[in-house]
């Protein structure tokens, strides 16, 4: 459990005999070397465990002493997956990004006619997430440019990022029997930060008519902590409402109470460090700041969705957003919006030009929510140093 600069130990708490009840055996499922246990318990496991915890860590408790013991300095412990992931689907829930690509593709017709009424997704690859800190190694594929006449095999030369949030699977659910939208809430475990590194050159060639392989599955970058969604529940929104003349949700996709409380009011951040920023002493570049509640599909919706043929889902199942865009481009979630393609580079303080991540590059992305009266909760980074191909 992160602390502001520190962890609570868990193993250790429950040696020290600080939880009793359903927290401890909430603590207990939570000792392991991975959380899917954990994840599995469900709401009111999680909601014990958070409410003990806070009794523990309040100011004036009289355990305070035993508490300390458990206590270690963020900056002296190593983070890891925190799950064992069995699937992994990426969904494409940002309308911004949706249109922005489509019209460098379809000026005419930047959205396709499904957009509106499903939330779209494909099938990820989760033996190639890894956690905060990583390296990600610049992948090999097939490109074929468009003056070429046939494609060839080499690094990728437009290795790029996205800013998406991640979503865990808490309960699961029986093959055949799908989850509602108004179940939904009940069977999502927390939240985490998300980059899918996406190799934009061999996304080209390859994408028609089976959609992303190679582009994506060579790596993944995910935030560390799974935060909870109690502990987003000051930053629940209504779901923004749909531009005049969309289409409403098909009655499996619509509940009221996720309309009114689905949305997410979490700022996001995407930051970029180059070796010509660190020469110089520079602080990583802002490449955008966008915002979760830009969002078109909200994650009941994808959950829903997800198991309306009957797909089951596990617990510590993942789920990716896709990219979180917003409306201007100073919120571009990915360099190829940013950047029109490439055609037009970003220029750093540094000197330094982008089109596209070069090697060495460190793409930073960070996640914030505020509200008045409450106190303000961060993610955790989720970042990654692009290493050369073999």
């Amino acid at each position: 459990m992160a602390i502001g600069d520190r962890i609570l130990d868990l193993p250790a708490a429950l040696a020290a005999r600080l939880f009793e009840g359903e927290s401890a055996a909430a603590a207990e499922a939570a000792t392991g070397p991975v959380l899917n246990s954990f994840l599995a318990l469900g709401t009111s496991s999680r909601q014990a465990l958070r409410s003990r915890l806070s009794e523990l860590l309040a100011t004036g408790n009289p355990e305070q002493g035993r508490v300390e013991t458990c206590l270690h300095d963020a900056a002296n412990c190593a983070l890891h997956l925190p799950a064992h992931i069995g699937d992994y689907t990426d969904f494409y829930v940002g309308i911004h990004h949706a249109t922005n690509i489509g019209k460098q593709f379809r000026p005419d017709n930047p959205l396709l006619l499904n957009y509106k009424y499903v939330p779209i997704g494909y099938h990820g690859r989760a033996s190639s997430i890894r956690p905060s800190g990583t390296p990600v190694r610049r992948p090999k594929g097939q490109v074929k440019p468009p003056d070429a006449s046939t494609p060839s095999f080499r690094p990728s030369q437009r290795l790029d990022y996205e800013l998406e949030l991640g979503i865990w699977i808490g309960p699961g659910n029986v093959l055949g029997e799908p989850i509602s939208a108004s179940e939904a809430p009940e069977h999502v475990a927390g939240y985490c930060l998300l980059n899918d590194w996406s190799a934009r050159d061999i996304q080209a060639w390859e994408y028609q008519p089976l959609g992303p392989f190679l582009s994506k599955n060579f790596g993944s970058t995910i935030s560390a902590w799974i935060v909870t969604p109690e502990a987003l529940a000051p930053f629940r929104i209504a779901q923004p409402p749909r531009p005049e003349g969309d289409p409403a949700p098909l009655p499996y996709l619509l509940d009221e109470a996720d309309q009114r409380e689905g949305g997410l009011d979490l700022e996001l951040e995407v930051l970029l460090l180059t070796s010509g920023l660190r020469d110089k002493g520079l602080p990583p570049h802002r490449l955008a700041l966008s915002n979760a509640k830009n969002m078109y599909w909200t994650v009941a919706q994808m959950v829903a969705h997800h198991t309306c043929n009957g797909c089951n889902l596990q617990p510590g199942d993942f789920l990716g957003t896709g990219t979180i865009s917003g409306p201007d481009e100073t919120s571009c979630g990915s360099l190829l919006e940013a950047t029109l393609g490439g055609k037009n580079p970003i220029v750093l303080e540094s000197g330094e030009e982008r089109r596209y991540l070069e090697d060495g590059d460190e793409v930073i992305l960070r996640a914030r929510g505020y509200r008045e009266g409450f106190a303000p909760i961060g993610f955790g980074e989720c970042r990654a140093v692009i290493l050369p191909s073999p």
